[in-house]
This record gives C-alpha cells, sequence and structure tokens, in this order.
C-alpha cells in the first residue's frame, strides 16, 4: 500500500513539473504519461542512483551536496526516456536545464504532499 501511495506521489508531482516548467511535456496523454514516469522514476531510482551517488560521491562532497541536483535531472530524463521508449507514454525533457527545473520541482511537490497527508 505504502509503494501505491509513493507512485501516486510521485505522479501529483511529476503533473506540477509538467504544468510550471516551460520544457516538460506529457507524451501520450495528459495523465498516464506522468503515471508511466514516475513508475519509471521509481525503477531507476531503486536500480541506477545508488550507482551514481556512489561513484560521484568525491564531486557531490567537494560541491557540498549541489552535485546530487544534477544527478536527479539525470535521473529524470533517463526516466523520461525510458517511460517513453518502453511504455509508449511518460514526458519528454527538452533540456537539460528543463529536467534541472524539473527535478527540483518534483522533489518539492512530493515534500509537501507527503507533509501534508503524514500520519502520526
Amino acid at each position: 500500500m505504502k509503494l501505491l501511495a509513493s507512485w501516486l506521489v510521485t505522479t501529483i508531482a511529476t503533473v506540477v513539473a509538467i504544468a510550471l516548467v516551460p520544457g516538460i511535456n506529457a507524451v501520450g496523454g495528459s495523465y498516464l504519461g506522468p503515471l508511466m514516469c514516475a513508475l519509471a522514476l521509481a525503477f531507476v531510482n531503486a536500480t541506477i542512483r545508488p550507482v551514481l551517488n556512489f561513484l560521484s560521491l568525491p564531486v557531490t562532497i567537494l560541491t557540498l551536496g549541489i552535485f546530487s541536483l544534477v544527478i536527479n535531472a539525470l535521473m529524470l530524463e533517463l526516466a523520461g526516456s525510458i517511460s517513453v521508449g518502453l511504455f509508449g507514454s511518460g514526458i519528454s525533457i527538452d533540456s537539460f536545464g528543463s529536467a534541472f527545473l524539473g527535478s527540483i520541482i518534483i522533489s518539492l511537490a512530493s515534500s509537501f504532499i507527503n507533509r501534508m497527508f503524514e500520519t502520526e
């Protein structure tokens, strides 16, 4: 159940990013695209991201953690490409700047939504 809730939160955050960032567009339907992208993003974050974080650890330390934003943007671009290639729907990203801004917005929106529905 928690996995499904996380997928829904990421989907909503992706919809917010599509609405706010001019270079990010839904492919294959207004809600199916973000849904498939959220699925691909979960896969990428579970498999590829840990390896990238480990390999880029020295750079991340030197930049005081700022380089992790670049990794987030790369994971979003990869997830968008995977979702469109595999499922035929997802998100298209025009530039790295759009991916960078989109990844920040997705992180902030996800945090906000999670805090809004936090149960203690």
